[in-house]
């Protein structure tokens, strides 16, 4: 666990060695999340569309492979400034029954490839806001989705859920469609930070909607929050992380903010206001989270997740079976990914292809009875082979060179010499050790563990533009 260091008189950083604010220094340079592997830039629209669906008749050839779904539901009313989410901003509620019209066409489209005998094991709604379709387009949609789909008797079925846009009929209707996860968008409770990211939200709202979602019946509530957003303070996030954790979520995800302005236009008025918390001050804000919700008796996945021990994730991280996909880390490995609506992304094993990301595109597709896919790539067998590696790294935080060797029907550590011999540097400032056997990532190497990734990645040298820093 890491143990904190004073740095200044307004913020305590971590790890535990006076040395750890000059390595974030050092490695703090842009670099991907790794929900996937190769990242969303190699994608393609020059990419072979017959290719693509020949790998979508490839994997629903053995119907043993379960299903994980996910539907976009971009619709917010109002615009969070620091959000890199593809969000469409409207009031006008017709949108929404506009919208689950195309999703129902592109069920309809997508349904004939798909050997549909195979069963869901996880169903992820995300947005935008779900809670912006009224309760009877989630019913329209519910039957949609049922009217094609058999859900195994475990699924994760979960919704991202805006406190400020919650009704109980919302919460009764995502119930009925057979949600029992949610996830809340906090961010930060403290009523300054509110208005400089233009989300107000007071913590009786937050309050009453995890009070509705136990009342409703879902078996996990999950509360995301951000560090390192404008007017944060290490002393700010401590008593957010405290009125968070008086809630008794079930999983918290801490993530650091991403500020991506040439990407995210909305986010150049932090640069104006000058309001953005120094690095020191966000590894304060990591560090202190880190020891607050490990003392609240929550263990931590991965690289920002944290969970009840009793939790699914943490007993999935315990035992070595965590997985990582788009929606974040999961405990459902092995299922093939289709994703519906606009921007969504879709995974076989050895391929991936993403919507339209502007709604007016997707919409003509799905008007003109086609698939509304914008770009793609398929994998090759290196990629498959890093993907394999990468994904240990990020879940495991360790690659044992017996087992990958053979999983992958190769030598390891012959096969990747060169990348081995690259990490020279990162176990001289202690982010990793060697063994005979394989490679075990510190406590301190948490903090840079997408770095460690990094270093597997053979696709970073033609792409290195588009990502926020790793810290």
């Amino acid at each position: 666990m890491l143990s904190p260091i004073m740095v200044s008189p307004r913020c305590t950083v971590s790890p535990a060695v006076e040395p750890a604010l000059e390595l974030v220094r050092k490695y703090n340079i842009p670099g991907p999340r790794y929900t996937s592997y190769p990242t969303a830039p190699q994608f393609s629209d020059a990419i072979d569309r017959t290719a693509l669906l020949t790998e979508v008749k490839r994997d629903n050839a053995d119907g043993s492979t379960p299903f994980s779904l996910y539907f976009h539901l971009p619709f917010c009313e109002s615009l969070c400034w620091y959000c890199g989410c593809n969000t469409v901003i409207t009031r006008r509620l017709a949108s929404a029954g506009e919208y689950v019209d195309l999703l129902i066409k592109e069920l309809e489209l997508t349904a004939p490839l798909l050997d549909t005998r195979r069963p869901v094991t996880q169903l992820h709604f995300g947005g935008g806001t779900p809670t912006f379709l009224p309760p009877v387009e989630i019913d329209r949609l519910a039957r949609a989705i049922h009217g094609i789909f058999t859900f195994s008797a475990d699924a994760e079925i979960s919704v991202e859920i805006d406190p400020r846009r919650l009704t109980k009929e919302h919460v009764a209707a995502f119930r009925r469609l057979g949600c029992n996860r949610a996830s809340l968008g906090v961010q930060d409770t403290n009523p300054e930070v509110q208005v400089a990211i233009h989300r107000w939200q007071p913590l009786a709202l937050t309050k009453q909607a995890v009070d509705w979602l136990r009342e409703a019946g879902y078996q996990s509530v999950s509360i995301d929050l951000i560090y390192g957003l404008p007017l944060q303070t290490n002393a700010s996030f401590a008593k957010s992380l405290d009125e968070v954790i008086a809630l008794n979520p079930d999983r918290l995800a801490v993530f650091s903010y991403a500020h991506v302005p040439w990407i995210k236009p909305a986010q150049k008025i932090f640069d104006d206001r000058q309001q953005l918390p120094t690095t020191e001050e966000k590894l304060a804000m990591l560090s202190t989270a880190t020891h607050r919700l490990v003392a609240a008796g929550y263990a931590q996945v991965g690289m920002d997740h944290f969970a009840r021990p009793e939790d699914e994730l943490a007993i999935a991280f315990a035992e070595g079976t965590l997985h990582r996909n788009f929606q974040g880390y999961t405990t459902r490995a092995g299922a093939s990914l289709y994703g519906f609506g606009m921007s969504s992304i879709s995974q076989t094993d050895g391929s991936f292809r993403q919507n339209y990301k502007d709604l007016p595109e997707y919409a003509d597709a799905i008007t003109a009875g086609r698939l509304p896919i914008e770009r793609g790539y398929l994998l090759t067998e290196d990629d498959q082979r890093r993907r394999t590696i990468i994904t240990d790294i990020m879940c495991a935080r360790s690659i044992d060179f017996a087992r990958l060797s053979q999983q992958l029907g190769l030598d390891f550590a012959t096969t990747f010499a060169a990348e081995l011999g690259g990490l020279g540097d990162l176990e001289a400032d202690g982010l990793l050790t060697r063994r005979e056997d394989g490679i075990e990532i510190t406590p301190l190497g948490r903090l840079f563990v997408r770095i460690i990734a990094m270093r597997f990645d053979a696709h970073l040298s033609k792409q290195r533009t588009g990502f926020s820093k790793v810290v």
